[in-house]
């Protein structure tokens, strides 16, 4: 049996639990609330070590009973106590897999809220309604993972679907999982919308984004920004077409966009969209230095349409396929209906080969 103390210090669970101590002693302070926004991120924090500690242990103790059960079975032979063993073992590799996933999630930033943007590709109606499928299934996923989403701005397609959404997801490594989707998703179907019942190809593009704080060292000058105020086109409210509350902001040096029309407000939507400005701007910034590496590396990316991360085909067969990683999926509707853990899963670990 391996010593728990090694195991112990190999994933550092006594500082973990030093790190815990510290901060419960913080929100025991009565002014703790006082800065709420920082007082949530020490919760958080609180209770991803906490999940990170506690399935560690949980392991610990399960692996320890097997042991005992394993010893049983040797000496006595008993068959029923053998099943139960092996039904204990396969639970026990699913609950391993599950918490070495979790500790596949540690670059930067993984632990953050995401901002995921869809982009319909050409093709009018086709695209734009592909656009909302996607909508769909990454709303779907959220819910299962017990994520909270809200609707940062949105503009609907001409006849049906969306011409572009962007959508704020807020839970533990939301970031760390999405941003195994960035890329172009494509679709292949018999379209709804030919009456002659052919099969149509379309795209849309997905990027992901962590939600930077305040704290992010990007410089925003207020010479190169525009802001922009409009209506807002979208669900929210009574505020929505009655005044001009939404925002949008380009930085004039990158020519980039964002746009926001979720809050009441204009002063609040201006504040949200400077924030995923910021991680925006942050983004790409990694992007250049990835890239940077790439050629000193002489690795070549391809870029545009021709380069789909992931395929969905609903004619002649039914398959989801992702190019990255050679994962397959037969039962292509549950992937629409949120069913990703599969390609997350093995995008995460195909970043340690």
């Amino acid at each position: 049996m391996i010593e728990s103390m090694t195991l112990g210090g190999l994933f550092d669970l006594d500082v973990k639990r030093e790190r815990i101590k510290e901060l419960e002693l913080e929100m025991a302070d009565p002014a703790f609330w006082d800065d709420q926004e920082n007082a949530q991120k020490l919760i958080d924090e609180t209770n991803s070590l906490k999940r990170y500690v506690e399935g560690f242990e949980s392991l610990e103790k399960k692996l320890e009973n097997l042991e005992v059960t394993y010893e049983l079975v040797k000496e006595e032979g008993d068959q029923e106590l053998f099943a139960d063993l092996e039904d204990e073992l396969a639970a026990l590799q699913i609950e391993m897999n599950h918490f070495e996933l979790q500790m596949l999630l540690s670059e930067p930033y993984d632990q953050n809220n995401a901002i995921l943007e869809l982009h319909p590709g050409a093709g009018g109606t086709e695209s734009q309604d592909w656009a909302s499928m996607l909508l769909r299934m990454y709303q779907r996923w959220a819910d299962k993972k017990g994520f909270t989403v809200e609707t940062l701005d949105y503009l609907p397609g001409d006849e049906a679907g969306v011409k572009s959404v962007t959508l704020w997801i807020k839970g533990h490594n939301a970031y760390g999982y999405l941003k195994a989707e960035k890329g172009v998703h494509r679709l292949v179907r018999i379209s709804p919308f030919d009456s002659s019942g052919r099969r149509h190809t379309s795209f849309a593009s997905c990027d992901v984004m962590p939600e930077m704080d305040d704290n992010v060292d990007i410089e925003i000058r207020n010479e190169d920004i525009n802001i922009d105020t409009y209506r807002a086109s979208g669900a929210g409210g009574q505020h929505v077409n009655t005044t001009d509350s939404a925002v949008r902001i380009t930085h004039l040096p990158t020519n980039t966009i964002v746009t926001c029309q979720s809050e009441r407000s204009q002063i609040q939507n201006r504040e949200r969209a400077m924030k995923m400005l910021r991680s925006k701007l942050y983004q790409q910034e990694l992007e250049r230095q990835q890239q940077e590496l790439d050629e000193i590396r002489g690795e070549q990316r391809e870029i545009g349409w021709g380069s789909q991360i992931r395929s969905y085909v609903f004619h002649p067969y039914t398959m989801v396929k992702d190019h990255r990683t050679n994962v397959e999926a037969g039962n292509a509707q549950g992937v629409i209906d949120g069913g990703l853990d599969l390609f997350i899963d093995a995008f995460l670990r195909s970043r340690i080969d």
